[in-house]
């Protein structure tokens, strides 16, 4: 198959992108002195999930169990799952422990700790938990001089459960631009967990792994001394909002949406494709940013950037492609019925949950389809 005879709407991986990500980060990493744990969410893929594995990966983030299952199924163990423990889930993530997955799970307060605790000691498991750390007011976790961290430690580690470290994740670098600013961002969720990890320790409390992550601060910090790893997800793929933030181009964006050029309005210079919020996500992640690409950034079908044309607006199954700042009238012209285009997305995770397999494409020009999954 080529990508030609693709149907469309249909998600496209550029495998040697891909690669390149994949290395860029672990390599990068390494030379930091960290090991790295991906955080898998942003593909759900098995062929994709391996690759990180096979460069160098150690063990893996989730954000669902059903992730968990479904990696833990392929052979993966060493898993952390990075949302707040809710109870209702906690007969969940045993039956995944009982079967000898080696799963993490986490919490930011008492009652969840409580809850987590209770169920624990009535199904005889020592859960391996790990507390969220606020670096940055983003949105959960503990900030890391609260006394309520130390409550949270003493709650687990008297009630009988491991408690495995502290967990950060630099959510508000997504709002800056600049390397200083991504600079310095990175260093306050490294030191913000650290001195969380020193203040459990310091009254007695064991806190083995100091594991903090976002694409901007992994792709910036300068040192991350005291920290035992790096989660980090969409570098995998990349996406228009990371462009925006400055830590990829749009040459290093590796999934794209592959559509069909299927009508016009010539009058208003509008070109209408196949893929609407139903191919692309309804996410306007770049629309406060400093550069907005409506829906989506439309390249060629061989991935090149048309300069000045981005997806516009988008209903369920219709897009429409326009030239930013002027009407093109000459556009039906330019991109006649059954062009095939391809639209860089702004999230990367969002974009990709709207299809239930990529097409990988290699550098011959050949496609395999690489099967996600969905759903908690």
């Amino acid at each position: 198959m080529n990508i030609e005879e693709l149907s469309t709407p249909a998600a496209l991986v550029d495998v040697n992108r891909m690669t390149q990500n994949i290395e860029r980060m672990q390599s990068r990493l390494k030379a930091l002195g960290v090991r790295f744990r991906p955080h898998v969410k942003t593909t759900k893929c098995g062929p994709i999930v391996r690759a990180q594995i096979a460069a160098g990966a150690q063990g893996i983030t989730v954000s669902t169990l059903k992730e968990a299952e479904q990696f833990f199924a392929m052979g993966i163990d060493d898993i952390v799952y990075a949302v707040g423990m809710a109870p209702t889930k906690l007969n969940q993530a045993l039956a995944l422990r009982r079967r000898g997955c080696g799963l993490k799970i986490m919490t930011d307060s008492v009652p969840s700790a409580e809850a987590i605790v209770a169920f624990g000691r009535s199904h005889g498991e020592a859960f391996d938990v790990w507390i969220e750390v606020d670096v940055d007011g983003h949105r959960s976790g503990i900030a890391p001089e609260d006394d309520l961290l130390l409550a949270v430690g003493r709650v687990l580690a008297e009630g009988g459960m491991k408690l495995g470290g502290v967990l950060a994740h630099a959510g508000s670098s997504y709002e800056y631009n600049t390397h200083g600013d991504l600079v310095r961002i990175a260093e306050q969720e490294r030191a913000g967990s650290v001195r969380a990890a020193q203040r459990l320790r310091a009254v007695g409390l064991p806190c083995p792994v100091v594991s903090i992550g976002s694409t901007p601060t992994a792709l910036s910090a300068e040192r991350l001394d005291g920290v035992t790893e790096v989660r980090a997800g969409v570098y995998v793929m990349f996406d228009l909002v990371m462009h925006n933030v400055g830590v990829c181009k749009t040459s290093d964006i590796a999934l794209s949406v592959l559509t069909t050029v299927i009508g016009h309005q010539e009058d208003k210079g509008w070109a209408i494709v196949d893929a609407g919020w139903m191919a692309m996500s309804r996410d306007r992640g770049t629309q406060p940013q400093q550069h907005d690409f409506g829906y989506g950034l439309v390249c060629s079908k061989e991935g090149e950037p048309l300069e000045h044309y981005v997806m516009t607006s988008a209903n369920q199954e219709h897009g429409i492609v326009s030239r930013v700042g002027a009407v093109d009238q000459n556009i039906a012209t330019r991109l006649p019925i059954g062009t095939l285009l391809r639209i860089l997305p702004n999230h990367a995770c969002a974009t990709g949950a709207q299809h239930p397999a990529y097409q990988a494409i290699f550098e011959d020009g050949s496609v395999e389809t690489w099967p996600r999954f969905y759903g908690w």
